[in-house]
């Protein structure tokens, strides 16, 4: 439905939100989601309200006041074409106050402004709100604990401050704003209430479905007792659950990993299927391969949220490092670095990840015996950004203290060479 008589000259839609980041984003959310939990709750709630309001641009221009992130980093997320100002004032009736201010001063002759959290909204919402401010100067859409997720004004008539002597935060502040509009003896008209999503409560109310946890962290084993301790030490937090898939120790590996908190699976033996059984049961929205050697860096998963902030990144992994201090060690790091950089290809040593829903497409893990990692990482390196982070990922050395910085050197790149080589052969061979 367009509603009649509504036009589009010099209207003004307003959006008030936050960039997503974990832990400051929908506080009150994550002793049940996790801090990246209910950053991506934000994120996603954001990206519909943009998608709604990119909808009814024919009607009026978009800005997007903000607070939190950089305009930069609005701008790779959401795209270029909405205008975007940060949020400026002491508490959220002045940043409100100031962003029709801020309409005003541009020659807006109407202008909305709706919060970033509300699932139902759709834009005959939008539309409606316009059409009442043709009528009326004042549009409100009330939210169903006490507050408003929409509130429109006429800025060609003398702009009422609806602002101050609100108490912000409670269930009290659409009650004192009409209260404060009925004093002034103004004309206002109330349209749909909705909810918005500040708590557990909201959640289950509108029945959204957030998948928690974040990250599944899938760790293949086969005795592994002296490292997994560690492995899974370094992966505990809010927001990741944790999948060991053993392939058949002797040892007490399964035994620590279960008194560590780790949910055991038991599979065939062999890197490939142990993944992959592990991404089967996983819940998380981003799948993390951990090898049980290597220990992730402090506050890995805000590095793979902002990761994912970037549009067209859907793959990532680690810096490669070893705890062996030697300058031949430096050496090769700095050249695998180079290879996952340059190329796309990291190994599985640097903790690869990505989006659960791709995994699953893309069909998991080849299964081979050796270098499935390689094959998998080629095959996502045709299709589009493999991010690297520029933390490292801690592998142990046992395995070059064992049998020598040379030799297993040598094994690497003969490996490499021999797939990068048939792969340019079948490449060749398929082009003509």
């Amino acid at each position: 439905m367009h509603w009649q008589g509504v036009s589009s000259l010099l209207n003004c839609l307003i959006l008030f939100g936050r960039y997503p980041e974990p832990g400051r984003v929908k506080t009150r959310l994550i002793p049940y989601l996790g801090p990246a939990g209910a950053a991506q709750l934000q994120k996603s709630l954001t990206e519909k309200t943009i998608h709604t309001a990119r909808a009814v641009s024919y009607l009026a221009d978009v800005y997007f006041f903000y607070k939190g992130g950089s305009k930069k980093q609005l701008k790779r997320w959401l795209g270029r074409d909405i205008f975007y100002i940060r949020q400026s004032g002491q508490h959220l009736g002045e940043r409100m106050k100031n962003a029709f201010l801020s309409a005003q001063s541009k020659g807006y002759k109407k202008a909305v402004l709706i919060g970033t959290d509300i699932p139902d909204i759709n834009p005959n919402h939008i539309e409606r709100a316009f059409h009442e401010l043709e009528r009326k100067g004042l549009v409100i859409g009330p939210s169903d604990d006490g507050g408003y997720w929409l509130i429109g004004m006429h800025l060609e008539r003398p702009l009422l401050d609806i602002f101050d002597g609100v108490e912000w935060g409670t269930e009290k502040v659409l009650f004192q704003t009409v209260d404060i509009i009925k004093r002034e003896k103004r004309a206002f008209q109330l349209i749909d209430t909705l909810a918005d999503i500040d708590t557990i409560q909201d959640i289950e109310k509108t029945g959204l479905k957030i998948p928690t946890p974040y990250i599944s962290v899938i760790i293949p084993t086969l005795n592994e007792e002296r490292y997994i301790r560690r492995a899974i030490r370094s992966v505990k937090c809010k927001d990741a659950e944790i999948i060991v898939v053993d392939g058949g120790s002797r040892d007490r590996t399964k035994e620590i990993a279960e008194l560590e908190g780790a949910q055991v699976l038991e599979s065939d033996k062999g890197r490939a299927i142990q993944q992959n059984t592990g991404a089967k049961i996983a819940k998380g929205e981003v799948l993390l391969f951990l090898h049980a050697d290597t220990v992730l860096p402090e506050g890995y998963v805000n590095d793979i949220f902002a990761t994912f902030m970037e549009s067209g990144c859907f793959v990532g992994a680690f810096r490669f490092k070893t705890d062996m201090k030697t300058l031949f060690m430096r050496i090769i790091e700095f050249v695998a670095n180079l290879r996952a950089r340059y190329l796309g290809l990291p190994y599985g040593d640097q903790a690869i990840f990505m989006k659960k829903e791709f995994f699953r497409k893309i069909g998991g893990f080849p299964l081979i015996s050796i270098a499935e990692d390689l094959y998998l990482m080629y095959r996502i390196s045709k299709m589009g950004k493999v991010k690297i982070i520029s933390k490292n990922a801690l592998t142990s050395s046992r395995k070059w203290q064992k049998y020598g910085i040379i030799n297993i050197t040598y094994f690497h790149w003969k490996i490499f060479l021999s797939f990068f080589f048939e792969r340019t052969k079948k490449e060749s061979t398929i082009r003509r």
